[in-house]
Formats: C-alpha cells, structure tokens, sequence
C-alpha cells in the first residue's frame, strides 16, 4: 500500500510538512472532498501520477505525495522574463531585446492579486499575428479562498495562466505580465498555442464547465471583471468569439479549427483551441462575457457593400498612387472586417483597395470560414460567396 508524504501549502506558497500518512488517509481525504456540500474539492496532478491535491475554501492546498516519486522540478522559465531585482512594478520597462509589437497594453491590472513570484512564460512566437483570450475553467468551487488554493495548485503543476477569477467574490489574480506567455495549454505539435499572437491571455475562472458560470452572474456588478475587459482590450482584443460561443459540456464539443485559430483575433474557450482536449468553459454567455457598460444603443441599418464596386477599386487602386481610392466608404467596411480578422493591421484600413488589402482579402479565401479557396481562386478579388461569409461575421450586407 502506498505511503504519501502529507504537507500543507499556504497562499503565501509557504509549506508546512505534515509527515507521513497511509494510502487509508488519502482515500478518506479525498471522499470528503467528494461530497457535493463539502467545502474542498479534490484534483489530480496532470502529469505526475499518485499525486493529488484538496483544494480548501479558506486558500490552503493540501498536497499528498508518493514517498517514492522522482523529485518533481517545474520546468524553468524563460530567463528574460524576469526583471532587474527580480520583481514586478505596475508598468515593466521592456526587457533587452523583446520585440516591440503591442508594449502599450496593460501588463498588471491594478489591485490584483499578486500569485507567485510573476514569472511564468516568455516572449510571443508570432507576435505580428492577432491577439487573443482563452477561457478556462477550474473545475472547482468558487467562492472563499479557493481562488489562492486554486492559485498554489496551478503554481505546483506549473500550469498557470496570466489570469484567475472568482464570480462568486468578483476577486481578480495574477500570476505574469499579460504581454508574456501562460503555461495553461498543451502545444500542437511543434506549435506553441501557449505563445500564439501578439498577446495570448488566459483566464482561469472558479467553476465547473458541466454549469456554466456565468449563469445568475451581473457583470455590471462585477468591476473585477470590467477590469480585467479593460485590460484586455487595451490590448487590441476584438470582443468577438471567432470559433463561435463555447460548447457546451459535457457533449460532443467541435471541431478545432487551426485556421481560425492562427488567423483570427478575439475570444476562445479552452475548447477551441489545437492540440487541447479540455471541453472548458463550457456555454458560458459570451455577451455576458464581452459586457459593454451603457444601454444599448440602437442598431443602425447595416452598410451595403457591392462586390462590383469592390472589383472596380480593386482594379484601379492597385496600379494608381498610393492612397488612391475609388470607393472608400465600401472598401473601408470591407477592410474594418479584414482587420477583425487580424488579416490587415489597422494603418492599412484606409479606404483604398490596395496591395495589403488584396493580400488580406486572399488570406480570408483561403481559410476556412472564407470558402477555403486554393490557387488562382484566392485572388484577393471579391466574390460574392467569400463576401457574403464575410458580411454575415461582421455586420454588413453583400450586394452583387
């Protein structure tokens, strides 16, 4: 039978051994925390089997070890992460030789908690492609303190987002700057998805995905989280859910498109994203989710944008001097949507229907949600199908 050893973590990462316990204590540990009504919550360690953990509602984390486990060590993190005198202001300086692409972002949201000592991943891979948010959930209580218990158990496992957040206490932690990459998702293949985009911020909520943890929750109540809306749109993130809302769970899920994925900006469930088998956040309110202080405002007739009007400026913008335009008010609906996308950077969405926006327009053509066009039907010249799937994702109506 297995002996463990036993330890207590406290939410300052501080850590009481408790000695020696049988396979009998663990069992019965990890039956109370079963019970629906109990106020702990049991989880195993990914990647280290034997290993479990009793997330408690007051923020201590007991740890039950195998005595004859290898020594576990978390993976290093990447050395330039850190700062001079290893810790973190409110607005770092950029580190030597970090690239220079969206340094005007938020990195530490105001009045969060701080979890760990802020180092946890890296630069960006593709920091020229589009910024994103990945939504997770805890499968655990919410409430209490189970956001520093949670906390000490995603730093033991060396799974940490940027972000984690309680509903219930509306309390906002952090872990790294949000300009660097988290360690809560697993790669696909060779690809980084931890790394993917400009920036890649990923929230741990409190919850279970099977009971969607936005249902009975007021954002407009909530300022922890418009903090964290504010801080993430200061990164550019377009409040949109590209993959579409999140699956609900448990159930078949989707598919997970690595187009979409690579190619488009915005908000993603853990469910969305390549190389993950997770079915997290479930089917969470994404309008609750992407909350927008204010009454709504009216909705506006939707523009019309003509395909024809849209081959013409084509065909004369792209030879003309630059800045040239034939029909601007279209072409800018068009190049609105592209940079939604994240297919044109925003200094290109100008009116004129030149060289970017033709390289831009092919790239939608290509994907999957433009048509998948190969060859010489990805042109970059508008048609109406491609424009018509274009139209229905950002608002407008395609004329022929």
């Amino acid at each position: 039978m297995t002996t463990f050893h036993a330890a207590v973590v406290r939410p300052d990462r501080s850590v009481v051994y408790c000695g020696e316990v049988s396979q009998a204590h663990v069992d019965e540990a990890l039956a109370m925390a079963a019970v629906e009504t109990a106020p702990r919550s049991a989880v195993r360690h990914p990647r280290r089997p034997g290993s479990v953990f009793v997330l408690r509602e007051d923020g201590d984390l007991d740890w039950y070890e195998p005595v004859d486990a290898e020594p576990f060590v978390v993976r290093a993190p990447d050395p330039r992460s850190r700062p001079a005198g290893g810790h973190f202001a409110t607005d770092d300086p950029p580190l030597a030789g970090e690239p220079v692409h969206g340094l005007a972002g938020t990195r530490w949201i105001p009045g969060a908690i701080r979890l760990g000592d802020g180092v946890i991943g890296g630069a960006m891979d593709t920091p020229g492609h589009p910024p994103r948010v990945v939504h997770h959930t805890t499968e655990s209580p919410a409430g209490g303190r189970y956001l520093e218990s949670v906390g000490s158990y995603l730093m033991l496992v060396a799974c940490e987002p940027q972000l984690i957040y309680c509903p219930v206490t509306d309390r906002v932690g952090q872990f790294g700057s949000l300009h660097l990459s988290a360690r809560a998702l697993r790669n696909d293949g060779a690809r980084r998805t931890n790394r993917e985009g400009r920036v890649c911020i990923q929230i741990e909520v409190l919850g279970r995905a099977r009971k969607p943890w936005t249902t009975g929750w007021d954002p407009a109540k909530k300022p922890g989280w418009r903090k964290i809306l504010a801080a993430v749109r200061s990164w550019d993130v377009p409040d949109l859910f590209p993959a579409g809302r999140p699956a609900a769970y448990p159930g078949p899920g989707k598919s997970r498109s690595r187009s979409v994925w690579r190619s488009a900006g915005g908000h993603f469930g853990h469910v969305d994203v390549p190389g993950n088998d997770h079915g997290d956040p479930g089917a969470i309110d994404t309008a609750k989710v992407l909350y927008q202080a204010g009454p709504t405002p009216p909705r506006p007739n939707k523009p019309k944008v003509s395909v024809a009007h849209l081959v013409a400026a084509a065909k004369k913008d792209v030879p003309a001097r630059d800045g040239h335009t034939t029909y601007p008010a279209e072409v800018r609906v068009l190049e609105n949507a592209l940079v939604a996308e994240g297919l044109l950077q925003r200094r290109y969405a100008d009116g004129s229907f030149g060289s970017k926006t033709v390289a831009a327009y092919a790239a939608w053509q290509r994907s999957k949600a433009g048509g998948s066009y190969t060859g010489d039907a990805a042109d970059g010249i508008p048609g109406i199908a491609s424009l018509r799937r274009l139209a229905a994702r950002h608002g407008f109506t395609a004329t022929a």
